[in-house]
């Protein structure tokens, strides 16, 4: 039976890329299933994403040559097994839109990943978490014992193996420390008036000023506050007769939208970063 795996890679471009890839698969008995490829000329690299079946290999064999492979190209890659879920931990405050969006997408078959686990600085949602089985952490958190509380959330992750961590709408800011430790697997989402509209009840503060669209953005996770690397953003026009209800509403909604396609297409090996910017191949 035919393994599937993910090769993601980027490198300094140069021609015979895509044909030698080619045929080191094809070499080693593998089927391309589906590829992708980006150069960019501002920086003179280029991006690959293929996922192919292989049954000549084994995981590890290929990781091997691989090594030898990609080493006069300078290539940064990575290889995935289609089949494995991605290890995943959910950080939340008292907004439980995202949380539950990505929980019924999970369950549903839709996101290919395995929750282990979620954190969050509240009470609130022990219960969702519990219906879905999904082992619930309340790590209190107060400017006194913030690295303490931090601390505790990294166990967490570590402990389960994480890949990835999702901050749905977890509203304390991570450390300088702790953005270093995640870099390249914590994707966080917000909404789209920043910074426009910072600080608390920024639905009020758009409906105030009788905004036209209201959006969401996720993006990874840095050091430098909500402005990370964006990997998804979406907007809905909205207009005077909307109520701060009605944007607010209509902002949840967009903000689990455009979190969830940011989800998956890590979740699938989708996203290559590129400096401050993302290669994303839907």
């Amino acid at each position: 039976m035919k393994q599937a795996y993910i090769l993601t890679l980027s490198c300094p471009d140069r021609t015979g890329i895509v044909h030698a890839v080619s045929g080191f698969l094809l070499e080693r008995g593998g089927n391309i299933e589906e590829a992708a490829q980006y150069n960019d000329p501002a920086t003179g690299l280029f991006f690959m994403r293929v996922q192919f079946g292989c049954d000549q290999h084994t995981f590890d064999d290929l990781k091997s040559q691989l090594q030898f492979f990609a080493e006069p190209f300078r290539m940064n890659w990575k290889l995935h097994a289609v089949q494995q879920p991605m290890r995943t931990v959910i950080l939340v405050s008292k907004e439980g839109h995202c949380l539950n969006d990505l929980l019924f997408r999970w369950k549903s078959g839709l996101l290919r990943l395995d929750i282990a686990a979620i954190i969050s600085n509240h009470r609130e949602f022990y219960q969702l978490a519990a219906s879905y089985n999904v082992p619930f952490h309340h790590v209190p958190v107060s400017a006194a014992g913030k690295a303490q509380a931090e601390a505790r959330q990294y166990e967490i992750i570590e402990s389960e193996r994480a890949e990835l961590v999702v901050l749905a709408r977890y509203m304390q800011i991570l450390s300088d420390e702790l953005c270093g430790k995640l870099a390249g697997r914590a994707i966080n989402i917000h909404h789209s008036f920043l910074p426009s509209f910072k600080g608390a009840k920024p639905y009020y503060q758009a409906h105030d000023r009788g905004v036209k669209l209201i959006g969401a953005t996720a993006h990874y996770v840095t050091a430098e506050l909500d402005e990370g690397p964006i990997i998804e953003q979406d907007v809905a026009r909205v207009d005077h007769a909307h109520t701060v209800e009605n944007l607010t509403a209509v902002g949840r909604d967009t903000e689990s939208q455009v979190l969830a396609r940011a989800v998956k297409w890590h979740s699938e090996h989708r996203v290559l970063l590129n400096g401050h910017k993302t290669v994303v191949f839907k």
